[in-house]
């Protein structure tokens, strides 16, 4: 089963720490967003592999936005 990765909050992305194919365990950060001057990094629930990264380095997210999908 998939696991979508979705924004907690308004953010901008900062940094993508993974890629597409990348094994990643539970707890791993994925990507770093920057909300109200703090780096808040973006932590996967469950173990898997990155099947779809849908950010890129400076996009605005709101609340609920699709980041990544861990298959």
């Amino acid at each position: 089963m998939a696991e979508e990765v979705r924004a907690e909050m308004v953010s901008t992305v900062l940094e993508i720490l993974v890629s597409v194919g990348d094994h990643v365990a539970v707890d791993a950060p994925v990507i770093m967003l920057e909300s109200m001057k703090m780096e808040i990094p973006v932590i996967v629930e469950a173990e898997g592999t990155v099947a779809s990264i849908n950010v890129k380095p400076g996009d605005v997210l709101q609340q609920g936005d699709l980041i990544a999908v861990i298959s």
